[in-house]
């Protein structure tokens, strides 16, 4: 008889499983998953040189990015395939090169098929850099078969 997995090994497995396949996260963005839990994950990102627009300081589609994948990670951290349905961001201050942006989402909600989801972007400063707000939807299937 097998011994199931319990809730947080579940999505620990989830999160390595994801992230050894998100090549946007990884290679293009140079992401770190720091922790995939139920309902929460954590990412970090340091802002290079072509995360950079006209400005000088981080486009904010980056932001939206680290972000998003945070997002990512959280709803699906129950191992039900989830995609996002909506998202909205605010942004509040600006990032600068250099600056180790970690994303920390949390699940405010969990019903039936949806879920809502806050992130928070923050510097090393621990100052908020933006706030962004995801709607999930889980579609058929799981991450791993446990």
């Amino acid at each position: 008889m097998s011994n199931p997995l319990s809730a947080h090994a579940l999505s620990a497995l989830v999160g390595q499983t994801m992230f050894a396949a998100d090549v946007a996260s990884q290679s293009t963005m140079g992401m770190e998953l720091l922790l995939c839990e139920p309902g929460r994950a954590v990412m970090r990102m340091q802002v290079r040189a072509l995360h950079l627009n006209g400005h000088g300081i981080c486009h904010g589609g980056f932001i939206f990015t680290l972000a998003d994948s945070t997002f990512a990670f959280a709803c699906n951290s129950h191992n039900q395939n989830a995609v996002a349905a909506a998202a909205s961001i605010e942004f509040l201050k600006p990032a600068r090169l250099d600056d180790v942006l970690t994303c920390e989402g949390h699940e405010q909600v969990l019903s039936g098929r949806h879920g809502v989801y806050d992130m928070k972007v923050s510097n090393q400063h621990d100052e908020v850099i933006a706030l962004f707000r995801g709607k999930s939807a889980q579609i058929p299937g799981q991450v791993v078969t446990a």
